[in-house]
């Protein structure tokens, strides 16, 4: 299905989205700092809050939470700016742009509609959901796709730990799952609802394409290159209309054109870059 999506609607993909989440972290950290010194709550006005969307119709908090910044110092920040830059890149250069789309607007989608399904299920008249809903764990969706796709990579866990990225994502993956399991144990249900939305799509996206994806594995991708560059003859280069031939018989002068049906190898006793056809391979005179 995301193929047949893709070529008909793959034209209009976002390039470098990663970029923009990015920058629209750093319009929220703007709005953030300005708060300080004006004492208005523009972040307040910007998250996903189903009651306010439904009973004053401020369509735009649909699309504008996506701008609020994690609760970080400015330095971690900055680190994860960095971070989340790279694994985006690397994953939208993997997918290609269409699929990456999908995948985050995916995890978006998914934690609107579990901030509404908070509020219809707490009673419709609930105010402050926004206060639950971040984009905290989509970054942690593209932290698990990446470390699906390239599993032995190896990051230094705070600039001094070597670790693989396999071993991080089960690290986050038992924290999440014990976080969702408290709240659901103490009835703080609404409290593991976003959580468990944002990451639906992972498991999702991952369930429907893990055959697909495997073309995107980089071992695959080597792999297949490996095996058309050795399967595919090499094309005949042309000088002034002569073919120009590739290998050469150092004892009988024949090539791959005048006699295509024989093989050459190079020597490795003779001194220097010697090619021989299969007749002379083993009865040559080896030169030193």
């Amino acid at each position: 299905m995301l193929d047949k999506l893709e070529r008909k609607f793959g034209k209009y993909a976002i390039n470098n989205l990663i970029v923009y989440l990015l920058c629209g972290y750093i319009i929220g950290y703007l709005l953030q700092f300005g708060s300080s010194f004006t004492n208005v709550n523009y972040l307040g006005a910007i998250t996903l809050e189903p009651y306010y969307i439904i009973h004053n119709f401020q369509i735009w908090r649909l699309f504008t939470w996506v701008l609020m910044p994690p609760g970080v110092s400015p330095l971690w920040a900055i680190i994860m700016f960095l971070l989340y830059y790279q694994l985006g890149s690397t994953l939208e250069r993997t997918w290609g742009a269409f699929r990456f789309n999908v995948y985050i607007f995916g995890g978006m989608l998914f934690t609107v509609i579990g901030a509404f399904i908070i509020y219809f299920a707490t009673g419709g008249n609930t105010v402050g959901i926004g206060n639950l809903i971040s984009t905290y764990y989509i970054n942690l969706s593209i932290f698990l796709a990446f470390s699906v796709c390239f599993p032995d990579m190896q990051v230094m866990l705070y600039f001094i730990i070597p670790i693989k990225m396999k071993w991080m994502s089960i690290f986050y993956v038992v924290i999440v799952g014990y976080e969702v399991i408290k709240y659901f144990s103490v009835g703080a249900w609404y409290y593991a609802v976003p959580i468990i939305a944002s990451l639906l799509n992972f498991g999702i996206f991952f369930l429907m394409t893990r055959k697909n994806l495997s073309r995107f594995n980089p071992k695959d991708i080597h792999r297949r290159a490996e095996f058309k560059r050795q399967a595919t003859p090499p094309r005949t280069q042309y000088r002034d209309g002569t073919p120009i031939a590739r290998h050469k018989c150092a004892v009988c002068g024949r090539t791959e054109i005048t006699n295509p049906e024989l093989e050459f190898r190079f020597c490795s006793k003779c001194n220097g870059n010697y090619e021989y056809c299969s007749e002379h391979l083993f009865t040559h005179k080896h030169i030193m």
